[in-house]
């Protein structure tokens, strides 16, 4: 079994020279954190990461969190790991200085729990619900209210959940039915059932905070009758002390393909007089109080991507350099060698390293966006900004995950038949992963959020893109000009024109032919991540020849630029291809008739 080691030059690459870190450091509000500051903080991290979480990591798997009676009880060793988490305040890092928590730029913590999900997805999901409940709470919730539950959140005593599925209503939240009906003391009595809760219950926290989405008894029908309630595990005394045990209750924890060191909870509201909750903001306006929450939770599942991805590519360049297999095609020598010596596990070596780097890049780029959009001192620059991270916030999510399932699926074949086999621990990050491209939204619903919302239905339809697309054709002419630079450069551009063309074929086609836009939103959505990632790829690939050509002999730099170019030969080119399936090929998924299905 290898041990997770945090990139932590690639990310300070990313940080520092993509991202602008020192910039994001001298916005309004972030003046207390530096260059210097982040680097401790990484290397800190790193250690936390390899040495308290990567541990246990492979026991959660093997022993996931048991529930009996109500009662769940998380894997070994997890419990002891959250306290030291919270205690080392890890966990207020991105929370807001008014309640407790660190302020820390949205960059800075978007590199660390990178290094959380890589070494142990299932444990991170805990502090990612919570935050994002945390998120909820704050920008909606009244002032009473935040008072009583922000503080304990943030320090970590307290976790968050975020109910919204139930057996009936999976991704149609118009079909939730769980019944919120007012007391005569101003709260509510919650009953119904919710499916899917992660961290729903566990016995790592004191208190868990769950936000709730449930119509009032005279609530109009559809998305617009939904309310959003707190409704906490234990009731909380005006003293701030835990009081009475709400009536909810975990029915049961389901038995997942993967992450079984998270609870996924079914939780029961109301089973005798009904759970007591308390309203967030309006009544009928809880969905979209709870897409804060979820746009949080979706960048952050694009960083799963991201960081399983890592974590896989580790794990099987461990395991080629270390078996040693037949000698590589061509050498005489009769020597056997490590199987890292043989072209096609090179192949998919570099297709990992190349991929992951890209969409790191890419989630890193976005969190600055989010950092610009939260806090530039200009209203028209935040504007902006938070423009680019609505159109790029479904790309991170939906091109990440699904990137991530193909990587580790690779990991598996790099290590041959061993890698079927649960021992050697290849299998744990593909069953892992698989989950990423569901929760928070499927692919297909972040692909149609992308051609739908951020494209056709703009309030000038495809304006963000083609800004996009024009900076993206900036940087393409400045690297035909550099020898070392003019391959990506050629396929950076013709990647830019296939997204183009797809782009303007979905403007034209989105509204009167919606189904066959539809047909054609997951290829657009991965199209637009192999694009937009070529393209911080080659900015990466020009920096890194700036270095090198000003004397640099640091080596890092060497196997970016070589990384870079592999990206842009082996995966622009699929652009092409997709652009293809996009603009024709909406009639062969839609021309077959059910019964021949």
């Amino acid at each position: 079994m290898s041990t997770y080691q945090a990139p932590i030059r690639d990310m300070q690459f990313i940080l520092n020279e993509i991202a602008d870190l020192e910039g994001v450091c001298s916005l309004p509000g972030n003046e207390d954190c530096s260059v210097d500051l982040v680097e401790s903080i990484l290397e800190e991290a790193a250690k936390f990461a390899s040495g308290v979480l990567d541990p246990i990591n492979a026991a959660g798997d093997r022993q996931g969190a048991v529930c009996r009676e109500g009662v769940v009880t998380t894997s070994p060793g997890f419990k002891e790991a959250y306290q030291s988490f919270i205690e080392t305040g890890w966990h207020t890092m991105s929370c807001s200085t008014e309640y407790g928590g660190q302020g820390l730029p949205t960059l800075v913590t978007t590199a660390v729990q990178e290094m959380w999900k890589s070494s142990n997805m299932a444990f991170s999901l805990c502090q990612m619900l919570t935050i994002g409940a945390i998120e909820a709470i704050a920008h909606h919730a009244s002032d009473e209210l935040k008072q009583k539950y922000l503080y304990k959140m943030v320090e970590g005593v307290w976790s968050g959940t975020m109910n919204l599925t139930e057996p009936a209503a999976g991704s149609d939240l118009a079909a939730i039915c769980t019944k919120a009906v007012p007391a005569a003391d101003g709260t509510y009595r919650i009953t119904g059932t919710k499916i899917f809760i992660t961290w729903g219950e566990n016995d790592v926290a004191e208190n868990i905070i769950h936000l709730v989405l449930a119509r009032l008894p005279d609530a109009p029908a559809g998305l617009k009758g939904i309310s959003l309630f707190i409704a906490p595990k234990f009731l909380v005394n005006d003293d701030g002390s835990l009081g009475a045990r709400n009536d909810l209750i975990c029915s049961s924890i389901e038995h997942k393909l993967g992450i079984h060191g998270s609870p996924t909870a079914v939780m029961s509201f109301g089973d005798n007089e009904g759970a007591i909750g308390f309203l967030v903001g309006e009544v009928n306006k809880g969905l979209g109080y709870m897409f804060t929450m979820m746009n949080h939770a979706r960048v952050n599942v694009g960083l799963e991507g991201v960081g399983i991805s890592e974590r896989s590519y580790q794990h099987a360049l461990a395991y080629a350099r270390d078996r040693v297999q037949g000698s590589p095609i061509g050498d005489k020598s009769g020597i056997k060698k490590p199987i890292l010596h043989h072209p096609d596990v090179r192949r998919m070596l570099m297709d990992m390293k190349s991929r992951t780097e890209a969409m790191r890049t890419l989630a890193y780029y976005a969190a600055a966006e989010i950092d610009r959009a939260h806090r530039h001192p200009d209203e028209v620059q935040r504007a902006i900004h938070q423009a680019r991270v609505e159109l790029l916030t479904p790309v991170v999510k939906g091109w990440s995950t699904e990137q991530s399932v193909e990587l580790t699926s690779t990991g598996i074949q790099i290590h041959g038949g061993v890698g079927f086999v649960e021992e050697t621990g290849a299998a744990q990050y593909y069953r892992d992963a698989r989950i990423t491209t569901i929760y928070e939204g499927t692919t297909g619903i972040q692909a149609n959020d992308l051609i739908g919302r951020k494209l056709a239905r703009e309030k000038v339809p495809g304006a963000q893109m083609h800004k996009l697309l024009a900076e993206m054709t900036v940087t393409a002419e400045e690297l035909a000009g550099l020898p070392q630079l003019a391959g990506i450069s050629r396929n950076l551009t013709t990647g830019i024109a296939a997204l183009s063309n797809a782009s303007e074929w979905l403007l034209a086609h989105y509204h009167t032919e919606p189904q066959a836009a539809a047909a054609g939103a997951v290829p657009y959505l991965k199209l637009t991540g192999i694009v937009v990632g070529g393209w911080l790829m080659a900015k990466s690939a020009a920096l890194s020849v700036k270095h090198l050509e000003a004397g640099s002999t640091d080596s890092y730099y060497q196997a970016k630029l070589v990384t870079a170019i592999y990206f842009a030969d082996h995966q622009l080119p699929q652009a092409g291809g997709l652009a293809a399936a996009i603009t024709a090929g909406s009639a062969s998924v839609l021309a077959l008739p059910e019964a021949l299905f």
